[in-house]
């Protein structure tokens, strides 16, 4: 049997719009591998960030299930799933929404202090740092960072309670090009650690970086398409 991360298994999400019913995500079953990348593309309204949402544990579906390591994560109660959450994926996003009061040092630190546990050490962070090219920056702000250099902090703070599992919706949107080939560098070398990375995006550099490409198209992932 393969050694799957994510597990789904016929779900869909549907939302009221005034007298209408949405299907956003439309009985859509996959199965992603550990240590896998891959990436699903698609149109803006395709269900991408949806669907993206739906495996983190961020929206819940109207049917189906999800399963992360074999784990239905509906069934947990609140506390448990946030735990889940915090200690199995890491979420980057298209902005870097880093705290602006925090330097990026604590801006790293920030997620190991959701648990409750106790804060991870300053080699950690340091080492973090240093895999995105930042070693001297942790006493600098968000705001004396360009975006680029924010995007890497986020992806260290991504990586600071060593998830399983990173989710990314469009995690190169706003960047230039030579920006945008810094960080997928730095997101193979995640992978490559052994890191499973599913990957939403509208650029064909990023998705040509995944081993899997899939389509969504009015909430069906409509290809699966094996990249060269």
């Amino acid at each position: 049997m393969a050694d799957s991360i994510i597990s789904l298994k016929e779900i869909s999400k549907t939302y009221k719009a005034g007298p209408n019913t949405v299907r956003a995500v439309n009985k859509v079953s996959l199965e992603i591998d550990r240590g896998q990348m891959v990436s699903i593309v698609g149109h803006s309204g395709s269900g991408k960030t949806t669907l993206l949402s739906l495996i983190g544990g961020l929206t819940k579906p109207t049917s189906g299930t999800v399963k992360l390591n074999d784990t239905d994560i509906w069934t947990l109660p609140d506390k448990e799933q946030s735990l889940l959450r915090n200690r199995l994926i890491g979420f980057t996003f298209q902005f870097a929404s880093l705290i602006p009061t925090l330097n990026v040092f604590d801006n790293i630190r920030l997620p190991s202090t959701f648990d409750g546990t106790a804060l991870v050490s300053p080699e950690r962070v340091q080492e973090l740092m240093d895999k995105v090219g930042l070693g001297d920056r942790g006493h600098s702000y968000p705001s004396e960072l360009s975006g680029g250099e924010q995007r890497r902090v986020a992806l260290a703070r991504t990586m600071i309670n060593e998830p399983q599992l990173i989710l990314a919706d469009e995690p190169t949107g706003d960047l230039d090009e030579d920006t945008e080939a810094e960080i997928l560098a730095i997101f193979r070398q995640i992978n490559e650690g052994g890191v499973t990375i599913l990957i939403v995006t509208h650029s064909k550099a990023v998705a040509s970086q995944a081993s899997q490409t899939l389509k969504m198209h009015k909430g069906h992932l409509t290809e699966n398409l094996e990249n060269s």
